[in-house]
């Protein structure tokens, strides 16, 4: 005899979109990270990772976007190769680039609660792009007022000549947000279409 159950939710459907979404962003991330240019003078590789934070704030909002960042940089603690040229390791974090990685966590959080506006994510179609370019931008500020200190401090150099080091990275940086903005505006057109 066939007994018939009723189906419970255990996790709400949200809950479960945001928490795959964060695994991909954190993948993708690690993905971007092994696309770097090794860079002698300030031994901080350029590299395609902060699409990641911006990717994870614009579609995450900040409460996920900064979960998608942390476990991220879970995986690399972890010794998963997922940092720029594949480095990995806790002890990373103690390294001149490890003041960004952790930005990054805090990026995706400004970036998501600038955009979105509350902690839980909007549709990308209730966003408008001057509010996404806000968000990454205001994002990008916070990476580098994390990253450029921290990097002054374990070189043993000034905070200005930390960011005399890094100022060559800032355009391509503003670069990288201004591509995020629009392939998630790009990406929003082609599904609302």
């Amino acid at each position: 005899m066939a007994q018939e159950y009723e189906s419970v939710d255990l996790v709400a459907d949200d809950t479960v979109r945001n928490l795959a979404g964060a695994a991909v962003l954190a993948a993708l991330t690690a993905a971007l990270a092994q696309l770097s240019i090794p860079i002698p003078s300030t031994s901080i590789p350029f590299s395609l990772q902060p699409f990641g934070s911006f990717f994870a704030g614009l579609l995450l909002g900040p409460l996920w976007g900064g979960f998608a960042m942390a476990l991220y940089l879970a995986a690399g603690a972890a010794g998963a190769p997922v940092f720029a040229n594949g480095a990995a390791g806790i002890g990373h974090f103690g390294g001149n680039s490890g003041g960004f990685l952790v930005g990054f966590v805090l990026g995706a959080v400004v970036t998501g609660a600038i955009t979105h506006r509350r902690v839980r994510p909007r549709p990308v179609s209730a966003i408008s792009v001057p509010v996404q370019l806000l968000g990454v931008f205001a994002g990008l500020v916070v990476v580098y007022a994390v990253g450029v200190p921290w990097m002054a401090e374990v070189l043993g150099v000034s905070v200005r000549t930390a960011a005399v080091a890094m100022a060559p990275y800032l355009p391509p940086d503003i670069l990288k947000a201004l591509i995020a903005v629009g392939v998630v505006e790009g990406g929003h057109l082609a599904i609302r279409e």
